[in-house]
C-alpha cells in the first residue's frame, strides 16, 4: 500500500504498481468503458493498470509492459469524439470517459522467404508484398502509430526502391500492426519494414570490421581462459569483481581510454 504525508497539508495520491494496482486513500477516479462496460478506475493509471484494478487479467497483449514489445496495442474514442485514438495499454495514461478496446494481435499476412536466397534488390520485396503498391497515400498508418513512425515515408521509400530510407525510417517499429488495422489498401506495413531492415542489415549496411576481428578472437578461444575462469567463482566473488572493476571515466574523450588490463582487448 502507498502511504501519504501526514505531516504535509496537501496529500498527493500515490498509486501502487504491481500485478494488480491498489487504490489509495483519496485517489480520485474517473470513469471508463472497458468492451462496453463502465469502470470507476484511479486516473493516474495506465490503461493496462486501469484494467487490472478493474479486474481483468491478461493471459497475453502484455508483454514488457515497458513500450518495447508491441504486445498491447489499443484502440479508443473520447466520449463526443469522432475520431479513433490509438496507444499501447502499457504507456497511455486513462482519461474520463474512454471507450477502450484492445488488440491483442492482429492479423496479416506474412510473406514466406528466406533471406540469404531474395538478395538486396527491391524487386525482391516488391515482389512478395506487392499490396505496397495499391497505399494512396491517405496516411492513417502513420496516425495509427503508437511509436510516430512515418509509416507513409517508409512505404514511400519501399515503393521507389530505397531500402536503405525504409529500414531507417522504420527502425523504431514495435510490430504492434495498428497500421495495417487502418490501411484501406491491406497492406501490411510492418512486415514489409521488417524485411527492408533484414535485407539492409544482410545486403546494404557495411559490415563493421573490427566486428570481424573480434569474431576471429572469439573463433580462436582468446576469450576460454576468462570464461572458464568467470564460471568457477561463486557469486560474492563475481559481485566484488564487478563492484571494483576498472571503469571508464564518465566524461572521457573518445577514443582516449584504455583499461590497465588489457589482455582480452
Amino acid at each position: 500500500m502507498c502511504e501519504t504525508n501526514q505531516k504535509s497539508s496537501k496529500k498527493t495520491p500515490r498509486v501502487a504498481t504491481g500485478d494488480r494496482a491498489i487504490l489509495p486513500e483519496g485517489a480520485k477516479t474517473i470513469p471508463v468503458y472497458i468492451m462496453g462496460k463502465k469502470y470507476e478506475v484511479p486516473e493516474t493509471l495506465t490503461i493496462m493498470k486501469a484494467m487490472e484494478f478493474a479486474g481483468f487479467k491478461f493471459l497475453r497483449g502484455a508483454g514488457c509492459r515497458g513500450g518495447i514489445c508491441g504486445a498491447c496495442p489499443t484502440v479508443y474514442r473520447m466520449a463526443g469524439d469522432y475520431k479513433l485514438h490509438f496507444g499501447l495499454a502499457c504507456q497511455t495514461v486513462v482519461e474520463a470517459d474512454m471507450y477502450l478496446a484492445q488488440i491483442p494481435f492482429f492479423p496479416a499476412n506474412r510473406a514466406n522467404y528466406s533471406i540469404e536466397e531474395i538478395g538486396g534488390l527491391p524487386e525482391a520485396i516488391h515482389a512478395l508484398y506487392p499490396e505496397l503498391f495499391r497505399c494512396v497515400a491517405c496516411n492513417q498508418c502513420t496516425k495509427a502509430c503508437p511509436m510516430d513512425v512515418d509509416v507513409l515515408g517508409y512505404i514511400s521509400a519501399l515503393k521507389q526502391g530505397n531500402i536503405e530510407k525504409a529500414a531507417r525510417l522504420s527502425f523504431d517499429c514495435i510490430q504492434c500492426g495498428l497500421c495495417a488495422s487502418r490501411c484501406m489498401g491491406e497492406i501490411p506495413q510492418y512486415h514489409a519494414a521488417q524485411l527492408a531492415r533484414r535485407v539492409y542489415g544482410r545486403y546494404i549496411l557495411p559490415h563493421a570490421e573490427h566486428l570481424k576481428t573480434r569474431v576471429k578472437a572469439i573463433e580462436d578461444g582468446r576469450y576460454r581462459t576468462m570464461l572458464s575462469e568467470l564460471s568457477t567463482m561463486s557469486k560474492e566473488e563475481l559481485e566484488k569483481r564487478y563492484v571494483e572493476r576498472e571503469r571508464e571515466p564518465d566524461f572521457a574523450e573518445r577514443g582516449s581510454w584504455q583499461p590497465k588490463e588489457s589482455r582480452y582487448l
